[in-house]
């Protein structure tokens, strides 16, 4: 094996290379990237970076050691199985013995207008937090951990903002327990939220507005949305790799023995099924198991994915290990009701479970740790 090419400059495609050199590949490594920034955190992108202080160094990641040739602004095209080639955009072809698939995915939206903005990479991030500083009245629509991260952004900045939500926020990825505690404090901090079965954008008289279900209309003088994401899979559609939007693998994140596939893209072997995790201790996992596996094959260990999920809103910061959502009041281990730092967990019938830590300090392993049966 001596070219590997990783289609993706994201944490999974930078995690990949990492591990390809940590596992003992030492020939030709290209990474291709279709932003023209070197890779950062997402995850800050609607946390630290929208606030004041340090917030715009807060999605830098540490250097990396891989030593790749990186392929910036430019994006793939295609991939030749056959021919072994990864095609850009640019009419450049990359031949490659290896090639990991982690071109992650992007913001669904609800229409095409131009007023409808998305928070998924960097430049949005920085168009955001520009366009707060002249607190401007917003509406989100979304209530998943996104939609509500942006609102508390916003509030923070000093903006009128309104979340549009189809039920509870946050309900269908925490369960209702943990949502009521951040309905709460979202709440207490002036979000106005509003209920409703679907809505929908149009332009009207030249302004863009929400339309709900109930036909009421929302405006506001910034329009966010953040519903999920899309797979960025049409760049296969000549391969077969893709299947329901998704790339499936098997638990060493191989769709064949020279192709691997990682993070927001790939649907890899869980408890429930096949499922695709778009979080960013997924995307990292699952990209060190399928480094080693494309130079190892067979004796590579397989992925043993735990779920890991944070969130910082509102005041509140929560980290999570395990399968969510949660149903029914947790067994507090410290602290107890009322918003207040507390250390939780539920249990799952064998006696595995989810544990979670609110405003609460605590490494990371020690709660992994907490959701595995008692000895």
């Amino acid at each position: 094996m001596d070219r590997v090419v990783v289609v993706g400059n994201g944490i999974a495609g930078l995690t990949a290379a990492d591990t390809l050199r940590e596992a003992g590949f030492d020939g030709e490594l290209t990474i291709v990237g279709d932003e023209p920034h070197p890779a950062y955190s997402r995850p800050a992108l609607s946390k630290a970076l929208l606030l004041d202080g340090d917030g715009m160094s807060s999605h830098e990641l540490a250097p990396t050691g891989h030593g790749a040739a990186e392929l910036l602004g430019v994006r793939a095209t295609g991939l030749d199985l056959d021919r072994r080639l990864v095609t850009l955009d640019d009419g450049t072809a990359l031949p490659y013995d290896r090639v990991v698939l982690a071109t992650g995915s992007r913001a669904r939206r609800l229409s095409d207008l131009p007023e409808e903005l998305t928070l998924r990479g960097l430049d949005d991030a920085l168009s955001l937090r520009n366009r707060l500083t002249g607190r401007p009245s917003v509406i989100v629509v979304g209530g998943g951990p996104l939609g509500m991260e942006i609102a508390s952004g916003c509030l923070a900045a000093g903006c009128r903002v309104t979340l549009v939500s189809q039920g509870v926020p946050l309900i269908v990825q925490l369960g209702s327990y943990l949502a009521d505690v951040f309905v709460k404090a979202a709440l207490d901090v002036g979000l106005t939220i509003v209920d409703t079965g679907s809505a929908r954008l149009e332009r009207r008289e030249g302004n863009a507005r929400v339309v709900l279900d109930d036909g009421a209309v929302l405006e506001a003088e910034v329009l966010m949305t953040a519903v999920g994401d899309v797979p960025n899979t049409e760049w296969l559609a000549d391969t077969g790799l893709a299947a329901k939007g998704a790339v499936p693998v098997d638990s060493r994140g191989l769709v064949r023995p020279d192709v691997a596939a990682v993070g927001d893209l790939a649907a890899f072997p869980t408890p429930y099924g096949l499922r695709r995790i778009p979080l960013w201790s997924s995307a990292i996992e699952q990209a060190k198991v399928a480094a080693r596996a494309l130079v190892r094959g067979d004796d590579a260990p397989p992925l043993r994915f735990q779920p890991y999920f944070w969130t910082e809103q509102f005041g509140l910061s929560l980290k999570a290990v395990g399968h969510l959502p949660l149903e029914g009041p947790p067994t507090y281990v410290d602290g107890g009701p009322g918003g207040g730092p507390a250390l939780m967990r539920w249990s799952h019938d064998d006696g595995t479970g989810v544990a979670a830590a609110l405003n609460y300090r605590i490494p990371i392993p020690r709660l992994r740790r907490m959701t595995q049966p008692a000895s």
